[in-house]
């Protein structure tokens, strides 16, 4: 008989080892593990390619003494003037720098044509900006001179900026407050604002620009249905909300990474529509309806909330008076900033037509143009949006 080749079904007598039952518990471990695994995977080459692609930002911190060098000193006067708010945080301008001049240009790509079409909101912004810039350089000691609508040579620029050494550090207490303001879209806790609160704010506008109150407690719920309406129509409308979705981010992170736009978070909203915000203000999704709902009930809120709602008027419609209120608006907000207020400018009643007649009857306002609305209030400080570095927006010639 021939031997077997096959080894023995039990080598040296042992029985073999039953096997392993996994407990539930192990189980749970094994599969989440597995799963982390599967799902992480990606993450290392997704954030590799994050670090590559991120946009640098402006720190929010600016020198307090003017540097020495030209070229320094020229880096942080258009370091201040980043830090400057804009509709959506777009960030619309371009800053064109000679060894003794700044030019600010509007940034074409970065305006919001559907929501914005007749450019107020951009010229407010580069009013803003161009505002934080000329109070940087008086806190610096230096005497800037604003050129508005400069000539040919100056290549499209709205303003220009100029200055001289030699002069007495002023603003120091609004230089003070450029690293600190925030646009705060939270709820407030209803505390009304001190007549010399109003008085110190009044006071930031100035020759042109109008500057009217709105404080009792009947008439701010009025005017908050006012914005739940008119925050209601813009969001619903399809080609407003495609626009202005462009610059929604799904987080801090991703608005870090791009260096522009509105996190999700920075909203205030909470529940479904924070979690699902992808769905719900996106205008292809057929959950805009509730997206529209959540952002017009969260705009009443935040009005009913405020201590106060400032309108900010011109007396003619076109874009130096609106640059010129961009300025007034930004000194207003510093101030506010350097007096511990929270505050947010309100735009869906400015940019649909038909809601400026109504919101300038809630003020008893005849004969003026609405430029700005802003609610002002009391909140603890929220966290600033990104900003793009003075290398990605500014271009430096002869330096």
């Amino acid at each position: 008989m021939e031997p077997s080749l096959r080894p023995p079904r039990n080598p040296g007598g042992l029985e073999p080892d039953p096997p392993r039952i996994l407990g539930r518990r192990e189980f749970l471990i094994v599969v989440g593990g597995a799963a982390a695994y599967t799902a992480l995977r990606p993450v290392d080459a997704w954030a590799r390619r994050v670090r590559a692609d991120a946009v640098a930002l402006q720190p929010w911190a600016l020198p307090t003494e003017a540097p020495a060098g030209g070229l320094d000193l020229a880096r942080a006067l258009v370091g201040a003037a980043v830090l400057a708010p804009s509709d959506w945080n777009t960030q619309p301008w371009r800053f064109e720098v000679d060894p003794e001049s700044i030019q600010l240009l509007a940034d074409a790509p970065r305006a919001l044509p559907t929501s914005d079409p007749d450019r107020r909101g951009l010229m407010v912004s580069l009013g803003a900006a161009l505002e934080n810039l000329v109070v940087a350089a008086r806190a610096y000691g230096l005497q800037p001179t604003v050129h508005y609508r400069p000539n040919e040579r100056a290549r499209g620029a709205v303003a220009e900026v100029t200055w001289n050494g030699g002069g007495l550090r002023r603003d120091r207490e609004l230089f003070g407050a450029l690293t600190d303001r925030r646009t705060n879209r939270r709820n407030y806790d209803g505390r009304g604002l001190m007549p010399q609160v109003r008085a110190q704010l009044s006071a930031q506008v100035a020759d042109g620009p109008r500057l009217h109150w709105l404080d009792g407690r009947d008439a701010l719920r009025e005017l908050a249905d006012l914005v739940h309406d008119a925050v209601h129509a813009q969001v619903s409308n399809r080609r407003i909300q495609a626009e202005q979705h462009l610059w929604l981010r799904t987080s801090l992170r991703d608005a870090a990474r791009r260096g522009d736009g509105v996190p999700v978070d920075a909203l205030g909203m909470s529940g479904p529509a924070n979690w699902f915000a992808g769905r719900y203000y996106d205008p292809d999704s057929w959950f805009l309806r509730f997206g529209a709902g959540s952002l017009a009930k969260r705009a009443r809120e935040g009005v009913r909330s405020a201590g106060a709602a400032a309108l900010l008027t011109t007396t003619v419609r076109d874009e130096s008076a609106w640059l010129l209120g961009g300025q007034a608006y930004e000194r207003l907000a510093l101030k506010a900033t350097q007096l511990g207020l929270a505050h947010q400018p309100i735009n869906a009643p400015l940019e649909l037509e038909r809601f400026r007649g109504p919101l300038l009857r809630r003020f008893g306002v005849t004969g003026e143009e609405p430029l700005m609305l802003v609610r002002c209030g009391h909140d603890r400080r929220v966290p600033h949006t990104p900003r793009r570095a003075v290398s990605v927006v500014a271009s430096f010639r002869n330096s």
